[in-house]
């Protein structure tokens, strides 16, 4: 059986407001179909093939198996429903298969830590980089347009619309889901990670989260409100956690494993803007970010870096095996990063290191600020985030 569904003529269009994006797109052959593939048609028989652009709800059944063939889009409208406990499985071809939850359309992702919801590879060996993970794209202000501004910016991968002047956006609710061997990149400029938030506001859910083994970063905010609890990335090959364009939520009990032998970057990548474009909105990313656990690969690696005029409230916070624990880089003249210690934006509160050379780095700063404007509190204080118990039964450490 072959359902086609309504192509929206308008995904072409995502190219209004602020078109500052030139990286190429996905081409979708598919063009928004389900399959039923081995001739079944009843609960339990037959593989259901998922690609295209779908302009109405899309709710999996949890009976069925599901094979994700190319990019799933949900367009304005819609929702893509997930039950708890479904396993989702994608082909292996990298970034020409993700879901993009786009403007206007949600997703409703919502297992518990019996009944975990996992997307991942259907490659018999699998590995980081097989799909292209998950997708959302919000209402939400960013900085790469004018305050206040609803113009929009296009995503990394497939130019899909983000952004705008809804604080209070909702792209729907994802808990105790698990994203395996996920991201990739056409090139340097144009990538796709774990899970990528672009622009979602506030009343969007995300708690409960895993990447596990991916190719890019697991978790990057592009700009946006939203705040996310309980996140686990492990093994991610580039950042673990990373931001940018403005993103101005929280993050609250965060455990980063970066284990030996595997390629990484820093634990958390900070941007105040996106440095590939301007700051338009005239503020940067600065997010409240509690309950911290970061291990290393004990290189020479980053547990954190803050860079481009990004603000961050950080406390709580354990860091062992890196090289460098917090780097403060003033890499953009005339908007320092260093200045958001000057205004009392910056600050570490509680953070203690373990088998770390350089605990603090303060990079050619335009302001002089010294390791005591930065950090306080007690380091005996700091016990990072309870992941043996939130993490348990759902979360994938192997």
């Amino acid at each position: 059986m072959k359902r086609n569904l309504l192509l929206l003529f308008s995904f072409a269009l995502v190219f209004m407001g602020c078109e500052r994006d030139n990286t190429p797109n996905i081409v979708i052959n598919d063009n928004s179909t389900t399959t039923i593939n081995n001739g079944g048609t009843g609960p339990g028989n037959g593989v259901i093939t998922l690609s295209g652009v779908y302009s109405q709800d899309l709710t999996l059944d949890a009976d069925q198996e599901y094979l994700i063939t190319g990019p799933v889009l949900m367009a304005d409208g819609t929702t893509l429903t997930v039950p708890a406990g479904m396993t989702i499985r994608v082909e292996p071809v990298g970034v020409n298969a993700y879901i993009a939850v786009q403007q206007g359309a949600t997703i409703q992702a919502i297992g518990n830590a019996s009944n975990p919801i996992v997307f991942t590879s259907n490659a018999s060996s699998p590995s980081s980089g097989d799909w292209g993970g998950i997708v959302l794209c919000g209402r939400a202000p960013i900085n790469s347009t004018a305050d206040g501004s609803t113009d929009t910016a296009t995503t990394e991968v497939g130019g899909l619309s983000y952004g705008g002047n809804l604080p209070g956006d909702s792209s729907g609710r994802m808990e105790y889901v698990r994203l395996e061997y996920v991201g990739g990149a056409i090139d340097g400029n144009a990538e796709l990670n774990g899970l990528s938030v672009y622009a979602a506001g506030d009343q969007t859910i995300i708690d409960y989260v895993q990447i596990y083994k991916g190719s890019d970063d697991g978790f990057e905010f592009f700009g946006g409100t939203v705040d996310a609890n309980h996140l686990v990335v492990t093994d991610a090959e580039d950042d673990s956690i990373d931001w940018t364009e403005g993103w101005t939520g929280s993050i609250t009990d965060v455990y980063v494993v970066q284990n030996v032998g595997i390629p990484h970057d820093s634990g958390f990548e900070m941007d105040g803007f996106n440095t590939d474009f301007s700051n338009e909105g005239g503020y940067f990313s600065a997010p409240t970010v509690t309950n911290v656990t970061v291990i290393g690969d004990q290189d020479s690696g980053r547990a954190f870096r803050l860079r481009a005029g990004s603000r961050g409230i950080f406390s709580n916070i354990l860091v062992s095996d890196f090289g460098r624990g917090f780097v403060i880089q003033d890499d953009e003249p005339g908007q320092a990063t260093s200045q958001g210690v000057v205004d009392g934006d910056t600050s570490v509160t509680d953070i203690s290191f373990t088998n770390v050379a350089t605990t603090v780095v303060l990079d050619e700063l335009e302001n002089v600020i010294t390791e005591g404007d930065v950090i306080f509190g007690d380091a005996a204080n700091a016990t990072g985030t309870d992941f043996a118990t939130w993490g348990a039964g759902w979360a994938r450490m192997d």
